[in-house]
């Protein structure tokens, strides 16, 4: 798959400096309608219509992209074309299953229409590009994604832009690997991954380049602690500009810098 940084003419504030990468293979035309369903936006609410999340709604309108993550059809797929996800930062991949069924995908880096692909792949030198296949088939050092925690779960781990994971070592049932984080997991051999690294590498190289573009994604402003009020911020209030006189903290109080951001397994 090949990507393009497109230059972009300085005709306007909001114009200057952005950074825009272009795919030539992304499918330009509409979805597949039966792999695809409605969304309800919730704008950061909860069931009682309460603001959980702040700073989220006002975004376009958007389809959600049914994706197998499975990949527990046997056989080889042919991948029909490549198209882009607004729900995700990677790009997907409709492919064709050799009983006439269509599906989406994950689609990795460097895969192109009209590739053949399988699922459950046996042996390790069978497995190309964008295939998948069990841990225990694979040979060590390989680049793998969308990786499942337990047998039969669907991939959870590596499925962003750019994202992959290592198989570093093989033991009687396990398998050890390493996420993009760093972060060492010891996994079941039988647990499914795809070989290759996630499309889309330069999703985090873009700009946004003005404010509405944010709002167009479902992003609202936000303000910074340090400009209210005493009353509505912890870090608030202060002669003249301050810079919070204590360690960041969120609106409740809790330091908002340094904190764990996984749960014990």
């Amino acid at each position: 798959m090949t990507t393009d940084y497109r230059i972009i003419k300085p005709t306007s504030p909001g114009r200057r400096g952005l950074i825009q990468f272009k795919c030539s293979e992304i499918y330009k035309n509409r979805s597949i309608k039966t792999l695809t369903k409605k969304i309800c936006e919730s704008s950061g609410r909860n069931n009682t219509g309460r603001i959980t999340v702040r700073h989220r709604g006002g975004r376009c309108k958007r389809a959600f992209r049914i994706i197998d993550y499975k990949r527990n059809t046997n056989g080889k797929l042919l991948v029909l074309r490549i198209e882009h996800d607004p729900n995700r930062s990677a790009n997907i991949a409709l492919v064709k299953t050799e009983m006439g069924s269509l599906k989406y995908i994950i689609a990795v880096d460097g895969l192109k229409t009209n590739d053949w692909i399988k699922n459950s792949c046996g042996i390790s030198n069978e497995c190309r590009l964008g295939s998948a296949s069990s841990l225990g088939n694979l040979p060590l050092g390989t680049k793998i994604s969308n990786v499942e925690l337990y047998p039969k779960s669907g991939g959870n781990l590596s499925r962003s832009a750019g994202c992959c994971c290592q198989i570093l070592a093989k033991f009687q049932d396990k398998v050890l690997i390493k996420l993009n984080s760093g972060i060492k997991r010891l996994l079941n051999k039988k647990c499914t991954a795809t070989v290759g690294i996630i499309s889309n590498k330069n999703h985090f190289s873009k700009t946004i380049g003005k404010a509405g573009r944010s709002r167009w994604l479902g992003k609202r402003p936000s303000v910074r602690g340090v400009a209210m009020n005493p009353i509505d911020h912890p870090m608030g209030g202060g002669e003249g500009k301050t810079s919070g006189g204590r360690h960041p903290v969120s609106p409740w109080g809790k330091l908002s810098k340094g904190g764990k951001t996984t749960t014990k397994h």
